[in-house]
């Protein structure tokens, strides 16, 4: 069993703040176009339920799981769609909702997944972008906060599938 603690990152409050402002972008550069937004299971489901309620146009919700992670903290590499989206994108506006980028390998490979289907526009919101450890460069459009390190729970974000009702983010810190 392994033995960690959680180190406060950031409150629930600041992160309905920094949601506020990143609704007032989304709303400001969709106006009231139709947008499709496809979040990004599981950790994305609390964050795409907050923000949702503050955007203004009228909004489709679908929901996509890709495997690359399993239970370890590190990425496998490989990715793998275990529940697609049902809707029909091919010339409708698309913001992916994601929870973390971290080394961008799952988001690069199904943003040329979903350009095959044709959409009009496809961006990216992500909750956290951890720009360090970027391995391969995607286009994140709107960014809730950017860190450099440490593994994040909270607020969606698990780790093996424990924390994720924290209201705030926390970094898993490892005890030796």
């Amino acid at each position: 069993m392994e033995n960690y603690c959680l180190v406060p990152k950031l409150t629930a409050e600041d992160l309905q703040i920094r949601l506020d402002e990143l609704a007032a972008r989304i709303n400001q550069d969709y106006q009231d176009q139709p947008l499709v937004l496809i979040g990004v299971l599981k950790g994305a489901f609390i964050f795409l339920a907050d923000l949702v309620r503050r955007l203004a146009m009228p909004v489709h919700i679908d929901f996509v799981r890709l495997a690359s992670y399993g239970s370890a903290a590190e990425s496998s590499g490989r990715v793998r769609i275990t529940k697609d989206i049902e809707t029909d994108i091919e010339g409708l506006h698309v913001l992916i909702v994601e929870d973390i980028v971290d080394t961008g390998t799952t988001l690069a490979w199904y943003l040329e997944e979903l350009k095959r289907r044709k959409p009009a526009s496809v961006k990216i919101c992500a909750l956290i972008d951890k720009y360090e450890r970027r391995e391969r460069e995607v286009p994140v459009a709107y960014t809730g906060i950017r860190v450099e390190t440490g593994f994040l729970v909270g607020y969606g974000l698990d780790y093996s599938e424990k924390h994720r009702n924290l209201p705030g983010i926390y970094e898993v810190q490892f005890l030796k």
